[in-house]
């Protein structure tokens, strides 16, 4: 289950699944050292991909936690695709409104009425380090027959696609 891709297109191939899934466990370092995960939507990359963008509440607890320790980890997955990405990188706060007025869509003022303008709305930018993915099995097809190689043979199916992605290069 390896890729046979360069490191550009295991790029490529990771923000792509980023945004088909849309949604991140975003994982901080509190105070006391415990790891403290909590769903978050994923905004737009930059342009070079090595960015990503969420909006937060500037008075939440992951604010606080980036100044103090700005480890990042984000896991994305698509159970019924069985597409996963995990990755791993540095946040910083980020408080600029046009930044804010440029990231922001409607359907935010659901969790965030205030809007773009306010100073209690912020942007959390994580780069990313690296990065893992695994692109599975992904139709009830191919699962079948992954199911069935693996009764004849004894070995486990290796239809599936997983990489290690260096973003720092």
């Amino acid at each position: 289950m390896h890729s046979d891709r360069n490191e550009d297109e295991m790029r490529m191939k990771v923000r792509e699944m980023i945004g088909e899934i849309g949604t991140a466990i975003f994982t901080t370092v509190d105070a006391e050292g415990r790891l403290r995960g909590r769903p978050m939507r994923t905004q737009k990359p930059d342009a070079d991909g090595r960015t990503l963008w969420f909006f937060t509440r500037a008075d939440s607890p992951k604010v606080a936690e980036l100044e103090q320790d700005s480890r990042v980890q984000l896991g994305y997955s698509e159970p019924k695709s069985q597409d996963y990405v995990s990755l791993f990188g540095r946040g910083r706060v980020v408080r600029e409104a046009a930044q804010k007025r440029d990231l922001w869509t409607d359907g935010l003022r659901t969790w965030l009425p205030e809007g773009p303008e306010s100073d209690e709305v912020a942007l959390i930018a994580v780069e990313i380090e690296g990065a893992e993915y695994w692109d599975g099995v992904s139709s009830s097809l191919r699962y079948a027959y992954g199911y069935a190689q693996s009764l004849l043979t004894g070995e486990p199916d290796r239809g599936g696609e997983n990489a290690k992605v260096d973003f720092r290069g």
